[in-house]
């Protein structure tokens, strides 16, 4: 398989089947859907050995116990034959031709690791916003703003090897990137929207507040960065956040000119 695409799963009966729809769909064929229910109550994972037995290139896993998306997602890393890894949550959406043009996007221009643009939908499917990305980030560009969403990023396990997710922090797609940052001078983006991440109303101050408590701790303890280090980037990305939630068409301005 060229790609390996990594869906962990819980409790997401709701969104799942076009999770998967999104990836049947690629204008790329040579790839491997590896579903890792989390220990599902709902009929997440019956769905996903449903399509297992419809395509041969979907695979379902299930941890033995509920431990998380990181341990979820690295399951699947193990699992994985492809050459590049792909991530893509079971409510969110790819395009159609996302694959086609990131890889080509890759091969063509040597890149180890890229992401892209993508588009903010509702519960209901309805498109919210637009979040851009810069050209390129290093790692320090990406301690002061994780501006690679997840469900874009794609990496090359022959230039990499299998890069998996620590499962000590919350933010364990941010704490990877920076991983692979430490291995390579830049990441590379494309400003071109491949890809919907769902947003829920439900999502409180509350969680954003523990988020903010997390990137913090990310910094200090996983990081290691020192106090006024860690202060100088958490400055950056509290400012971003404020800039999101009151000026967002000037957050994405910032995010692209980065």
């Amino acid at each position: 398989m060229m790609v390996s695409i990594i869906c962990p799963v819980f409790n997401s009966a709701e969104f799942l089947e076009g999770s998967i729809k999104s990836v049947l769909k690629q204008s790329f064929h040579d790839w491997q859907l590896i579903l890792v229910d989390d220990q599902s109550t709902d009929d997440s994972y019956s769905l996903a050995l449903t399509f297992e037995q419809e395509d041969s290139r979907i695979k379902a896993l299930r941890l033995d116990e509920n431990s998380g998306a990181a341990a979820a997602r690295n399951k699947g890393i193990e699992f994985a034959q492809g050459r590049y890894i792909a991530f893509l949550d079971s409510d969110d959406l790819w395009s159609p031709n996302k694959l086609e043009i990131q890889l080509k996007f890759m091969q063509e221009n040597n890149i180890a690791f890229s992401y892209s643009a993508y588009q903010k939908i509702d519960e209901n499917g309805f498109a919210i916003g637009v979040v851009g990305v810069p050209k390129q980030v290093s790692y320090n560009d990406l301690l002061k703003t994780n501006c690679i969403g997840c469900l874009t990023a794609i990496y090359d396990t022959k230039k990499l090897g299998k890069v998996y997710m620590p499962t000590n922090t919350r933010r364990e797609d941010f704490a990877t990137w920076l991983n692979i940052l430490k291995k390579i001078d830049y990441a590379y983006g494309m400003n071109e929207m491949l890809a919907q991440y769902r947003v829920y109303s439900s999502q409180s101050s509350a969680k954003k507040m523990k988020m903010a408590k997390e990137n913090w701790r990310l910094y200090r303890d996983i990081e290691k960065l020192g106090l006024l280090r860690s202060a100088y980037y958490f400055s950056h990305y509290a400012f971003r956040g404020i800039l999101r939630s009151r000026f967002p068409r000037i957050a994405r301005l910032l995010k692209v000119l980065n």
